[in-house]
């Protein structure tokens, strides 16, 4: 059932406020819409004629409700973001906001498994994960980022979650990081056409945000069947959210780094894992970048040992 959007003020100033704190910086429409202009029509539509008119503020009250102090006429700056925002926390939120918003519980995280494991072609794959409406992450995304690259590559790689150039382009590793992975992957030979790229999170958290431990409970069914389905030879984990996530321990990227773990998928395969700095780490400390190539000459290695 779709929820009624908001008609008043008061409740379009609570809507942008909401997002605001969520993290939401991108519009969802190509051109604004004046949603104040839009409900004061409406409002002066409803009116009756023979009202006599009373003080603007008081005409538009609904009888019994407290009008909010200077409510605006239009939001120029909204609030910074607040990381991790949960819309149930917000009592005044739209219901309608909070419901979209709401964290996912244990029955939506039963259904993603159970979606996943009934996937038997990564395009069906994908095919589930589009339609599959239990993660809140989607409902502030513009696109799902499913993969990028070759499925029947040796190697696979899997970061945390897209940005904002993923989001916008619906493929993994496009912005600056996924530059600097290209230079990476030709450092030892490959490239998109002989690797397969992939998120932890297929649905950009707003505001780049970390995801919550529930956002990546509920993908991590769907993370871990496209592994199963590509079965590559060696796994890349790129940054510490996918490595504790994909190789279930709770240990830091830097001391995970540089050496071998072992992957197990669902049906028992054990896929060697190397564990690794994320391209966007690299990007903010340059110096450890000689760290990530050693961890890439280690895996250009077992590559050949596998052949």
């Amino acid at each position: 059932m779709t929820a009624a959007s908001p008609s008043t003020p008061a409740e379009i100033a609570e809507l942008l406020a909401f997002y605001a704190s969520a993290g939401v910086d991108d519009a969802l429409e190509d051109a604004p819409i004046n949603r104040v202009a839009e409900a004061a029509a409406k409002s002066a539509e409803r009116r009756p004629a023979e009202r006599a008119p009373a003080a603007p503020r008081q005409e538009a009250r609904p009888e019994g409700r407290t009008a909010p102090e200077q409510a605006p006429e239009r939001v120029e700056n909204p609030p910074a973001p607040l990381s991790g925002l949960d819309a149930s926390t917000i009592p005044d939120a739209p219901a309608r906001v909070r419901a979209a918003a709401a964290v996912p519980d244990e029955a939506q995280a039963a259904a993603a498994r159970q979606l996943a494991a009934s996937a038997s072609t990564l395009d069906e794959l994908r095919q589930h994960m589009a339609a599959f409406d239990g993660c809140n992450l989607k409902f502030t995304a513009k696109n799902l980022v499913f993969a990028d690259g070759n499925p029947n590559a040796d190697l696979m790689l899997v970061g945390e979650a897209p940005g904002r150039d993923e989001d916008l382009e619906g493929l993994p590793f496009v912005g600056r990081s996924g530059r600097l992975l290209d230079r990476m992957l030709a450092a030892i030979g490959l490239d998109r056409n002989s690797a397969y790229i992939a998120n932890v999170i297929p649905w950009r958290p707003p505001g780049n945000r970390t995801p919550t431990p529930h956002e990546t409970e509920i993908c991590r069914p769907f993370i871990e069947r496209q592994i199963e389905l590509v079965n590559p030879k060696v796994l890349v984990n790129l940054g510490g959210p996918s490595a504790k996530t994909l190789l279930n321990t709770t240990e830091g990227i830097l001391r995970l780094r540089g050496n071998w773990r072992v992957h197990t998928t669902a049906s028992g395969i054990a896929i060697p894992a190397m564990p690794t700095l994320h391209p966007a780490y690299l990007l903010r400390t340059p110096a450890h970048k000689k760290l990530a190539w050693r961890d890439f000459l280690e895996v250009k290695a077992k590559l050949r040992t596998l052949e």
